[in-house]
């Protein structure tokens, strides 16, 4: 019973903790906000218990945002729980973040960016495609937001003219292999937060306990970028290794 009693205060005071963890956080990944301007957004499902469960399930059925059914693309499969929505830079530090029901589309998420950033290259998959929102957030921030677009669609992107020395324009074919590729950087970065730090299993009871889970795992994971690009003078995202 006492072991119980103290997992409990200590999971109590980690959750108190969550703003100042933010904050090292935002204080960490701002060291690294001079050296691109070019960023990348992304998002993952977070599963709180297996779908068979869900109509059972009491997890975060009380917080203000409630777990949904959603269906994640990569894995082709449903899963019952939130949605993490991320946003790092070129160099694989992440910069913003935020969490929504499984059920929202990740379009929806661009409603958030354009007050957090400006003056840059936003890099999303086919899930952020929408022409309204790509002139707003230009018209608001500055944000040039490039997505690769689906078969049926025109480019949206107005391409300068053809090089009359050259005879050569701009290779659209490169232009959605470049961003492809930013794609997958962004990919391989949660994939080692699902990995090394375990982030797609949760133990929580509840959202706000998830969220600290999560927020705490993005922060050593910036930490040890951190570490590595301005201690030990590495590759800074080299993260199995030893940090002394």
């Amino acid at each position: 019973m006492k072991c119980t009693e103290n997992g409990e205060l200590t999971t109590r005071r980690k959750r108190k903790l969550f703003p100042y963890i933010e904050k090292i956080r935002e204080t960490l990944s701002s060291k690294f906000s001079d050296f691109t301007d070019v960023f990348i957004m992304d998002s993952t499902p977070i599963e709180i218990c297996k779908i068979s469960w869900a109509n059972r399930s009491a997890i975060s059925s009380t917080d203000e945002i409630k777990p949904a059914y959603g269906y994640c693309a990569a894995q082709k499969s449903r899963y019952f729980g939130y949605k993490l929505h991320a946003v790092c830079d070129k160099n694989g530090i992440f910069h913003s973040f935020d969490f929504s029901p499984a059920n929202v589309h990740d379009v929806n998420y661009l409603h958030d960016i354009k007050e957090n950033f400006e003056n840059c290259l936003l890099i999303g998959d086919r899930g952020y495609i929408s022409k309204e929102l790509q002139l707003d957030l230009f018209n608001y921030s500055k944000i040039n937001l490039s997505v690769p677009m689906r078969k049926n669609q025109h480019i949206l992107w107005n391409f300068p003219r053809q090089n009359q020395k050259s005879g050569r324009g701009l290779n659209c074919e490169a232009i959605v292999n470049t961003i492809e590729k930013k794609l997958n950087h962004e990919q391989t970065n949660i994939s080692q937060l699902c990995g090394q730090f375990l982030i797609n299993i949760n133990l929580a009871k509840t959202f706000q306990g998830l969220a600290t889970r999560i927020v705490s795992k993005i922060t050593s994971f910036t930490m040890i970028q951190y570490l590595n690009f301005f201690v030990f003078k590495r590759s800074l995202n080299k993260l199995k290794i030893n940090l002394c």
